[in-house]
């Protein structure tokens, strides 16, 4: 599959409002979906996005939006750019950060030393594109603004992407030591848990079990009254 153009979007919009094409053929030359193409037709979606024209910035010709007009079978090729763009090479140090965010490093400096505290200087240096002296006013709460800072994502603030500090994160994790945690409470054998609890013995007392042959004599009934019969009478006297 071809890649799609430069700002889909605003493509689609540029191609319903200016050609005859299908929605199909519009919605596969966008890479969109065929009924997100006819919400731009019918102004449900894309609102307030302006087309661009795919034939002014090189990506399509006259003659291939001729061509699809005629035959709605024929699908939308792309123009191969004949000017191939360098990538650009990322510069080793410090990131930079445009003026209107470096007033927000420091709560992203702030941010980054609560949440992930296992963040070394050197990688908050790298993502947000400050420097060790910073970080350690902030940490020891004597920059000069301490009072008014207020922790933020440095992602939500522009500062760095998700991926980044995502790897950072995982670079941490993997230097950390692994922290072996003591055993809690287990969970008894089954044979335990389902074995026939046994009767308590009512002879047993603090001192031991009784001997075997009291507990296995039996209890004269008569003797019983007798001995409470005589008790009585003593009590009485």
């Amino acid at each position: 599959m071809s890649n799609g153009p430069l700002m889909p979007k605003a493509t689609a919009v540029w191609l319903v409002d200016n050609t005859a094409l299908s929605f199909d053929q519009i919605a596969e030359f966008c890479k969109l979906h065929p009924l997100e193409v006819k919400g731009i037709a019918d102004g449900e979606v894309a609102a307030g996005i302006k087309g661009m024209d795919p034939v002014a910035s090189g990506q399509l010709s006259r003659d291939e939006i001729a061509k699809a007009e005629g035959d709605p079978n024929h699908r939308l090729k792309l123009l191969v750019s004949q000017v191939r763009v360098p990538e650009a090479k990322r510069r080793k140090g410090p990131r930079y950060t445009p003026l209107s965010r470096r007033q927000d490093r420091p709560n992203a400096i702030l941010w980054l030393l609560r949440n992930h505290p296992e963040l070394k200087d050197a990688q908050i240096m790298r993502l947000v594109g400050t420097t060790k002296t910073t970080i350690d006013q902030i940490r020891d709460r004597t920059h000069w603004n301490a009072a008014n800072l207020a922790p933020m994502d440095p992602v939500t603030l522009g500062l760095c992407s998700q991926i980044d500090l995502d790897f950072e994160v995982a670079r941490s994790a993997k230097d950390r030591p692994a922290v072996v945690e003591e055993p809690g409470q287990t969970l008894l054998p089954a044979e335990v848990t389902t074995a026939p609890q046994q009767p308590a013995d009512p002879f047993e007392d603090f001192a031991g079990p009784a001997p075997r042959e009291e507990r296995e004599a039996p209890i004269d009934v008569n003797s019983v009254f007798a001995k409470l019969k005589r008790l009585k009478t003593d009590d009485d006297e």
